[in-house]
């Protein structure tokens, strides 16, 4: 029996990487999945069609927490390896930090695509209703019958 198709969104935006010297543009795209309430997917860079179908193999992607998002509009919020704040001055701005083994990376972005993203979010599940929309009872019984992960880890 196929699952059914649970609706999102998704937006491209341009971001700017801050150098110490120069700053560069970085295509990404914010994607929301309703069935996976609680996260929205940024992808930076790869392919157009990536974005739209699924290609794990292009880009970068990260996970964040939708409520993050949404506190970073107006607040700086995030702890750790993702933070997100508005800028001092009044305008069009926020920061967007992501810290990794590997480095660490600051973009600056839109403030009105975020907050538009993020509504559109909250149009298709509003905050706080996030738990009436997680189907949780398929994985509490594997978890009741002590089912294990194949070998593989699936």
């Amino acid at each position: 029996m196929a699952s059914p198709v649970m609706p999102g969104c998704s937006t491209r935006t341009t971001l700017q990487l801050v150098g110490p010297t120069s700053w560069t543009e970085v295509s990404a795209a914010l994607r929301y999945d309703s069935g996976d309430p609680f996260a929205v997917r940024i992808r930076f860079g790869g392919r157009a069609e990536a974005v739209d179908g699924d290609d794990a193999g292009s880009g970068v992607e990260w996970l964040v927490a939708r409520d993050l998002l949404h506190a970073g509009l107006s607040r700086p919020s995030g702890d750790g390896d993702i933070r997100l704040w508005p800028a001092r001055t009044p305008g069009d701005v926020l920061f967007l930090e992501l810290r990794a083994p590997s480095g660490h990376a600051l973009f600056e972005l839109s403030r009105a695509v975020l907050a538009g993203f993020v509504a559109d979010t909250e149009r298709l599940v509003p905050r706080g209703q996030e738990s009436e929309v997680v189907d949780v009872e398929p994985e509490l019984v594997a978890l009741l019958r002590c089912e294990r992960p194949d070998a593989d880890g699936r």
